[in-house]
């Protein structure tokens, strides 16, 4: 049996209860049941058993839980409000972005650039890896040594400013 697309519409409300449930929250739901859809809709499917209902929530159940593991992987947001100062003043032991700088540029190439792209950047390992070209363990390590290697960089340039 072919799923129908013109039966769909006798389905959109236990999808979207079974989304609020999901979500908790009435515009996610809506937001959920609509991705869900088009999901179903982008090709035919043949289903083996005819139960369409049963299909749509596994989809729905997909589609949330691919939602949920994207939305994991983003770095958090932080809302700005008008007194963040970003010029705040650095206190005497910390490290000025100019010093940071140069740290991240004198670390070896392949070390700085699994830096740029995990720490700067924002890109999960996975993506980091697939942009440079590389295994997510190999960006793994180089990342960790990165770190170590600017770490070691601005301690030494701590140690002969005082």
């Amino acid at each position: 049996m072919i799923l129908d697309p013109d039966r769909l519409g006798q389905y959109i409300d236990p999808m979207y209860r079974a989304a609020w449930a999901l979500c908790g929250s009435r515009h996610d739901a809506e937001d959920l049941v609509q991705e869900t859809l088009l999901n179903v809709l982008k090709r035919p499917r043949l289903l083996r058993d005819g139960n369409e209902l049963g299909y749509l929530l596994r989809a729905l159940r997909n589609t949330y839980s691919s939602r949920y593991r994207l939305a994991a992987r983003r770095p958090a947001e932080r809302q700005l409000f008008d007194d963040d100062d970003p010029a705040a003043p650095f206190t005497d032991d910390a490290v000025s972005a100019r010093e940071l700088m140069e740290a991240v540029a004198g670390a070896p190439p392949l070390y700085r650039d699994a830096v740029i792209a995990v720490d700067l950047v924002g890109l999960s390992y996975r993506e980091a890896a697939r942009v440079l070209g590389t295994r997510e363990e190999t960006i793994t390590s180089r990342v960790h040594r990165g770190r170590q290697h600017i770490a070691r960089a601005l301690t030494e340039a701590a140690v002969t400013a005082a």
